[in-house]
């Protein structure tokens, strides 16, 4: 029985049409990190002479090596430390349902509905006081309080889900809470884990307020305030900038490379749960 009706080529011309509409801006982006700057063309066009000229001046003039391993150092800490936080904490407020549980829980999704722009200053002076400005670790400490919130969020929606009944045996067994969390409850969170994971690295990562305000006139820099450096006021090469965009985008493209199968379990768990 032929199954191929058309439906199913209407479906295929949408995600044909959809894969197009995604990949024309990263074609643009490539097409132009590998332009030589004499080549005045159209975006569009392909370039008949690419070059990897850009990539080493981007490299060298921008400083992005020092940027990278910034923005690879305040990610990494920021995340594990966000994780590590929000799933002890999410742990009871999803399992104790007294008053003071609810409570805390709505004073914990509060840092949602903030703009964290309203404290600007005082956390400025606070990390004066602490001798933290020009640092990766004022923005380690930022991120850690900033995305707490909406992480805490994920995972009490995802243990309210979850059954109780595995809990209650580590328990009768003799287990602590808090062994019973880290042997039954914390393999059961991979899902909600790997997509919290996910949604802190592309907020930390591309975050370029923060970085701009609390590393201001250090020599520390992450990588979206390097790429904002090639922007000039009267000249500004782009095809250095397009070079430094696709610098930025391969360490997160790996990661997403040797997680994929994980990434993609955890986005379905965690939306399901």
């Amino acid at each position: 029985m032929n199954r191929y009706r058309p439906r199913t080529l209407a479906l295929e011309l949408a995600m044909i049409a959809a894969a197009l509409f995604v990949g024309f801006p990263v074609y643009v982006l490539v097409n132009l990190a590998v332009r030589p700057e004499s080549d005045t063309s159209s975006p569009i066009q392909p370039t008949t002479s690419p070059t990897l000229d850009n990539f080493t001046q981007a490299w060298q003039q921008g400083a992005l090596g020092g940027a990278l391993a910034n923005s690879v150092l305040v990610t990494v800490c920021s995340v594990a430390v966000v994780l590590a936080v929000s799933s002890l904490a999410a742990y009871p407020l999803a399992r104790v349902t007294t008053r003071w549980s609810r409570g805390t829980y709505l004073l914990v999704l509060l840092g949602l509905v903030l703009p964290f722009q309203l404290a600007a200053l005082p956390l400025y002076q606070t990390m004066r006081d602490l001798g933290l400005l020009g640092t990766p670790w004022a923005l380690v400490l930022f991120y850690s309080g900033l995305q707490v919130p909406f992480t805490v969020f994920l995972y009490v929606g995802f243990l309210r889900a979850l059954p109780r009944d595995f809990e209650d045996a580590a328990l009768i067994d003799g287990c602590t809470p808090l062994q019973g969390f880290r042997y039954v409850v914390l393999p059961m969170l991979k899902p909600i884990t790997v997509t919290a994971l996910v949604l802190n690295t592309v907020a930390v990562w591309n975050d370029f307020f923060t970085p701009l305000l609390y590393l201001s006139g250090s020599a520390q820099q992450t990588m979206p305030v390097a790429i904002a450096g090639f922007v000039g006021q009267y000249v500004t090469d782009w095809n250095l900038i397009f070079a430094a965009l696709v610098i930025s985008i391969l360490p997160v493209l790996l990661v997403y490379f040797l997680l994929q199968r994980s990434i993609i379990n955890g986005f379905a768990g965690g939306l399901k749960g």
